[in-house]
């Protein structure tokens, strides 16, 4: 067997299915040709005859899977700030959206971006998941709530995947919040009837999602959008359960959504839905944290369902100004109770499942593109377990350096 490249002596969690907790070969190497994985194991079963045109010595430490984001607001303009100290002083979430703060803040500086700014100030964002081992990231669209300014988040979106080095999935997130200058009927119409039709036309996004909540969209709302996304060859995520209780984790299910996400206020009956779905959870720390909640998401009912559990950063200018995922699956051992292997596959294996990659990334086997993390380190708490600079030795993307 002939190979590009062979990482040797290193310790790996492949976080592969049907392999025990995370999956670890303590004294593995990994085959890759044409940035594709075509052999992973221990040195002792090194096939015979494996030949590589580069052999790289990992010295005993750690690889993963490269992590993924499956769930950032990363492209806006505009700084709300101001909402921390008003957050402070007593105000909700809810409160500051009705008074024009929140969503339709970031919608007004959205509007006044150009492409190459909203581009251009993303990156410098996304530099910081670069340096944490991060190779796919999931980047929503729904500060701009009209015609031109989605599309330009959504091409920006698009141009990031080209030009940062990094696996990009880009979400539809029209059903934001209602803007100011249009009635509820007349901008789900633009959704419904002209935005998905362009967007899956011009394939600018993976994905459609919504924000089913009282202060966004009724659950009848947000399946009219689903709807129409599936119409048009489009999976859909949604915002659910975060404030109340709506049925939105049901919802999700009744659509195969990959993914619902926050859910701190869903049933258990609705969890129960999703795993039969298999829509994936995705808890969201950060917004926790920032919000003060203290309801949690119920993630004893998503282990005895069965519902994978994913972890993403929430990153966004108002309610989870966070740029580590690492903090956040830090977060979510800390607040949530998950485990350390729940918090690792939460941000690998489980996260491709959200993003509907798993066909491609978010494990170490063979078959699978050549996205690693590799680690300063030999041991998977040590990655997680620290806040601040990660360790990261090296960051490979498609079986090169990135």
């Amino acid at each position: 067997m002939e190979c590009d490249r062979l990482w040797t002596n290193a310790r790996i969690a492949t976080c592969a299915p049907g392999r025990a907790g995370l999956g670890m070969i303590g004294d593995g190497a990994i085959a890759t040709a044409n940035g594709r994985i075509v052999w992973c194991g221990s040195r002792a079963e090194q096939p015979a005859g494996l030949v590589a045109g580069d052999t790289i010595d990992c010295a005993g430490r750690l690889i993963t899977p490269g992590l993924i984001d499956c769930h950032t607001h990363l492209i806006f303009a505009g700084d709300r700030s101001g909402e921390f100290a008003r957050r402070l002083a007593g105000e909700t979430y809810a409160e500051i959206a009705r008074g024009g703060g929140g969503i339709v803040a970031s919608m007004r500086a959205t509007r006044a971006a150009t492409e190459a700014e909203l581009k251009n100030s993303a990156a410098k964002r996304l530099s910081a998941w670069k340096a944490e081992g991060v190779t796919t990231i999931e980047i929503k669209s729904g500060y701009g709530l009209d015609e031109a300014t989605e599309l330009r988040m959504l091409a920006a979106a698009r141009a990031l995947e080209a030009e940062a080095a990094m696996r990009v999935r880009a979400t539809y997130l029209g059903a934001h919040a209602i803007p100011p200058d249009l009635t509820r009927e007349a901008y789900l119409g633009l959704i419904c009837d002209r935005m998905i039709p362009r967007i899956a036309e011009q394939s600018l996004a993976d994905a459609v999602d919504g924000f089913c909540e009282s202060i966004a969209f009724a659950p009848d709302e947000i399946a009219r959008v689903f709807t129409a996304a599936q119409a048009h060859g489009l999976k859909v995520k949604l915002h659910a359960d975060q404030l109340s209780d709506l049925g939105g984790a049901a919802l999700a299910a009744r659509f195969a959504a990959l993914s619902a996400d926050h859910l701190e206020y869903a049933s258990a009956s609705g969890i129960a839905t999703m795993a039969s779905a298999n829509t994936i959870a995705v808890l969201l720390p950060g917004a926790y944290y920032v919000l003060r909640e203290t309801r949690m998401p119920p993630v004893d009912a998503m282990r005895s369902t069965g519902c994978a559990i994913a972890i993403g950063s929430d990153c966004n200018p108002g309610t989870s100004p966070i740029l580590s995922l690492r903090l956040s699956a830090h977060m979510a051992c800390v607040f949530f109770g998950l485990t350390l292997e729940e918090a690792w596959l939460g941000i690998t294996r489980n996260a491709a499942m959200a993003l509907g990659v798993s066909a491609e990334t978010g494990t170490i086997e063979a078959g699978k593109s050549c996205d690693l993390a590799i680690w300063d380190e030999d041991d998977p708490a040590s990655v997680l377990g620290w806040i601040g600079p990660a360790p990261l030795h090296r960051r490979i993307l498609k079986g090169f350096d990135a």
